[in-house]
């Protein structure tokens, strides 16, 4: 019971943390004189005192959890999170049902960026912002906060944000609450120089801000239907694509550029292989773009400036729509599909399975065919210049057979709530991954979510959630061993 009063009193103080952030909204609607400022007001004060009440009953709990407790904390504070920013869906002129406003609010959570809104610009600017919030809290502020909180409840806040992400770079901050102040300063200062450059390039300073948080957070949220593409001026362009992929990078690792001992970041493997990897697709797609007989009017510069920001959108789990790629031909679209799965650096704010995992499952697979050739050798197998156990590498190729699993599955359970398989795949692979759109005409790049029955919504929110918690946080909890406390 004591341990159960723990975990309460950490959603309690997640979900007063929570309620912070509706403020903002709140107080733009109240400025603005919009009807949805009782919706924000009313959304405010019930998760101040839901967040207040669980936080009494919790007080004095003793805080001594194990890493079992922390998988189910992890689990529940998203869950819990997913109910109470939904409320203000709910409660305001938009009216959605309790599963649309599910599924928008754990999509903007998990930095997916799936919609079932439509008609954005008709929304309140409240509303708005606070999708925009929602990503960006998600990307990495709960995190953050997590961190360094709970080494003060004496909580290991250092394996919660090993079960929420899966860095395993160098790092070189002593602890927890130190990694999280590092990490949560190179947040906000991306954060706050992505808005200045969207506002002075061209955009307007409420659009450049939403649209900060949701590129920071590699979320997706726009203030428009057709997403990125409203903005024609192509300086744009270049820097959305220029801050998705810095927040693909390790944000752990940004320490390193006002530290002269260590080595660049630009020489971490991890940052190596995600940088030649998409400057190869770009080039090749970009090449197939210029090949096309529709798009043949093209410059270069166009081409490279389409194929850069939706690989670096979809790579980077951004979500982001500038065009419809899914009109560039077969091999663009199967291209965009495959790419669904990659995701940026571990330790940063993206999804998929991640560029570390693809390197070592390469590495290990090159060496076992240097086995084939020399039994007798012995060869070590290397990573950012430490040794890779076969603990790491079990780890990630039963995190692999899991992703893979975990999207089929679900693929083949919305194909029996009437979807076509096309939506049923790409759909499943989105949500996984926090992509965003998937591929077809219902939920590709100019579509959206809003027709797919509510089973279907449930199933890609749990998707969502499975890929934010990479998986395995989510299975562990079904061992039963892991219910014996």
């Amino acid at each position: 019971m004591s341990r159960l009063r723990a975990l309460g009193f950490v959603l309690g103080a997640i979900t007063c943390f929570l309620s912070l952030f509706m403020l903002p909204p709140w107080l733009l609607l109240i400025f603005e004189g919009d009807s949805d400022r009782g919706a924000f007001a009313l959304s405010f004060i019930l998760a101040l005192c839901s967040g207040l009440t669980m936080l009494g009953l919790g007080y004095g709990a003793r805080m001594h959890l194990r890493a079992r407790h922390l998988f189910l904390l992890t689990v529940l504070s998203w869950l819990v999170l997913s109910f109470f920013g939904a409320l203000p869906f709910m409660f305001s002129r938009l009216h959605l049902s309790l599963t649309d406003a599910i599924f928008e609010t754990v999509s903007g959570i998990t930095t997916t960026g799936s919609t079932v809104l439509s008609n954005l610009p008709t929304l309140s600017h409240g509303m708005l912002l606070w999708r925009g919030l929602l990503q960006w809290m998600g990307g990495i502020g709960i995190i953050v906060m997590a961190m360094a909180i709970l080494p003060f409840l004496r909580v290991g806040g250092m394996k919660l944000f090993q079960t929420e992400s899966s860095d395993r770079s160098d790092n070189h901050l002593p602890n927890a609450r130190a990694l999280a102040a590092s990490i949560g300063k190179v947040y906000g200062s991306i954060t706050l120089l992505c808005l200045l450059t969207f506002w002075i390039g061209g955009m307007r300073f409420f659009d450049a801000l939403v649209h900060a948080l949701a590129t920071v957070s590699t979320g997706g949220f726009g203030n428009y239907d057709d997403s990125f593409a409203h903005f024609t001026q192509p300086f744009l362009a270049w820097a959305g694509s220029f801050f998705m992929l810095l927040s693909a990078l390790p944000l752990a690792l940004y320490g390193r550029i006002f530290k002269r001992t260590n080595k660049p970041i630009w020489q971490d493997d991890q940052v190596k292989g995600l940088l030649r990897f998409l400057l190869f697709v770009i080039v090749i797609l970009a090449i197939w773009l210029k090949l096309q007989p529709a798009y043949a009017y093209m410059s270069w510069e166009e081409a490279f400036r389409y194929t850069t920001f939706n690989v670096i959108s979809v790579v980077t789990t951004t979500g982001f729509a500038y065009t419809d790629y899914t009109q560039w031909g077969a091999f663009a679209v199967l291209t965009f599909f495959f790419l669904t799965f990659m995701g940026g650096c571990s330790g940063s704010t993206s999804g998929g399975i991640k560029m570390f995992r693809f390197q070592l499952c390469t590495r290990a697979l090159m060496g076992q065919l240097h086995q084939l050739l020399h039994p007798r050798a012995i060869r070590e197998q290397r990573y950012n210049g430490r040794t890779v156990s076969d603990e790491v590498l079990r780890a990630i190729i039963a995190f692999a057979f899991f992703y893979c699993l975990t999207v089929a599955l679900i693929g083949l359970a919305l194909t029996t709530m009437g979807l076509d398989v096309l939506t049923s795949l790409s759909g499943a692979a989105t949500a996984v991954s926090n992509v965003g759109p998937g591929i077809g005409d219902i939920i590709g790049p100019a579509g959206n979510f809003a027709s797919l029955p509510d089973g279907a919504k449930w199933l890609l929110a749990f998707g969502m959630l499975m890929g934010r918690l990479e998986i395995l946080t989510v299975l562990v909890l079904l061992i039963p061993n892991a219910w014996r406390w």
